[in-house]
């Protein structure tokens, strides 16, 4: 019988889908998606964007991104 809780490290990656091809990405930003941002754009120098209320998750995670790059806290 095989776990299948216990993951293929090889498969780890393969698992991270493009916040595009996610099924619930067209719903609007989270709570701590909102709140993250703020705190990233306050950390890189920037003024959060006035439209949060109106990202969607896939939208809100690729800005977290491009944050998370700008001061070093991305992976």
């Amino acid at each position: 019988m095989t776990d299948q809780n216990s993951a293929n490290p090889a498969d780890v990656g393969a698992a991270e889908k493009d916040p595009d091809n996610w099924t619930t990405g067209d719903e609007p930003i989270t709570g701590p998606q909102r709140s993250y941002l703020e705190t990233l754009s306050r950390q890189a120098g920037e003024e959060a964007p006035e439209d949060l209320e109106r990202l969607t998750k896939a939208q809100a995670t690729k800005l977290i991104d491009a944050l998370q790059e700008r001061v070093g806290r991305g992976t």
